[in-house]
């Protein structure tokens, strides 16, 4: 969209007017928001071989779970702090240890969602090759017609 559209929506907007857009061409950048111009989250080193695929499985078994489990073990004791100080001492408490407290429950609940998700992607990058390989076994032989010469 050029700049002269933009200030024509602005202006009528404000006007009352209403607007109507049009994208009538694709992006200069190919679009997508990948680096490649391809699509959405497309990299241009994606793990594709075998040995890729279990060495990315690797990695977020090695590095990427315990990494993200150690980081949330920490947020977990210094929130833990952070309410207890907040909280009642003298039978009257701040307003913002309960929603710390709040905010730290759903925030968990967010990182168990992550971490079941690196769980789920590492099993699939460790079965990939596996499937990709039985669904090709299973067309061959589907695929494959019965020769007379076969009862020979």
């Amino acid at each position: 969209m050029a700049w002269e559209e933009w200030e024509q929506l602005k202006s009528e907007a404000v006007e009352g007017q209403p607007t109507q857009m049009r994208l009538n061409q694709a992006p200069a950048d190919g679009g997508g928001g990948s680096p490649t111009g391809g699509l959405p989250g497309g990299q241009p080193n994606l793990a594709s071989s075998p040995a890729q695929k279990q060495a990315a499985a690797r990695a977020i078994e090695d590095h990427i779970e315990p990494d993200t489990s150690k980081a949330g073990q920490w947020a977990d004791e210094q929130t833990n702090a952070a309410v207890k100080e907040f909280g009642a001492k003298d039978g009257k408490g701040w307003v913002t240890a309960g929603a710390v407290k709040k905010a730290h429950t759903s925030w968990g609940e967010q990182v168990q969602n992550l971490m079941n998700r690196l769980s789920s992607e590492k099993a699939a990058l460790r079965s990939a090759n596996t499937v990709l390989q039985n669904t090709d076994l299973t067309t061959g032989l589907g695929v494959r017609k019965v020769s007379v010469a076969d009862g020979y």
